[in-house]
């Protein structure tokens, strides 16, 4: 990796993946408080500041540590979680399904205004219209990538919790318990499993298929749909 590059590597990734985890959870706080529970409201959690938002580690540290592992490829990361009384709520386990929602429909939201604003790039200056191009496709690939893992059906997840309000009670609440274990499964998934399976030569990056399989998928469409690559 060229270390020279970092300045210009880290000024079209940090804005992006900021605005999407921002956003994100600022959706989530604002669909809970429409729908009745105003604690991510009393906390200004509903905001587009995003130092409400900021996790020092997963909104700093480890999309920095991705950037160069990744020899300035890839860049990934989230914010602090909105808090949400569910209890507060009018009906439960229809509204639990809805603010889950809120996040992945809101980086679905960005991905299609960013390939949109491609259109904008023959506006813009020559010097400047590179680094902006930079940044929407950047946007496009760190929102679909935040939408398709957010909506992986294991709790914390907003997939998980959208799947306990969908499911019979028995199951969701089989599936509700497995919450305190749901960063361990995924820490494994993403990191343990392929390397137990490079050691005998195999190759078991469930997180590949799960995530970037369906992200490849979703982000040809949106390209397909907007029409930015003709």
């Amino acid at each position: 990796m060229d270390f020279s590059n970092i300045p210009f590597l880290l000024s079209v990734w940090i804005l992006p993946i900021i605005i999407a985890v921002t956003l994100h959870e600022a959706a989530h706080g604002w669909v809970a408080y429409r729908l009745g529970d105003h604690t991510a409201y009393m906390l200004g959690r509903v905001t587009f500041n995003p130092v409400k938002h900021v996790d020092p580690f997963g909104t700093l540290l480890m999309p920095g540590l991705m950037l160069l592992l990744s020899g300035g490829k890839m860049m990934f990361g989230y914010a602090k979680p909105v808090p949400v009384d569910i209890r507060n709520t009018t009906n439960p386990r229809r509204d639990m399904v809805l603010i889950a929602a809120a996040g992945p429909g809101a980086n679905i939201l960005i991905a299609l205004i960013s390939a949109l604003c491609f259109y904008l790039l023959p506006l813009l200056p020559q010097d400047v219209d590179l680094w902006v191009a930079h940044n929407l496709a950047n946007s496009i690939r760190i929102n679909i990538i935040l939408c398709v893992f957010n909506l992986l059906p294991l709790p914390p997840l907003d997939g998980g919790r959208i799947a306990v309000g969908l499911l019979p009670r028995p199951l969701a609440l089989r599936l509700a318990s497995l919450e305190r274990y749901g960063m361990v499964i995924l820490l494994g998934m993403i990191f343990l499993v392929p390397y137990i399976g490079g050691m005998f030569g195999l190759n078991l990056n469930i997180f590949w298929y799960l995530v970037g399989v369906p992200a490849e998928v979703l982000t040809e469409f949106i390209v397909n749909l907007t029409g930015i690559i003709n």
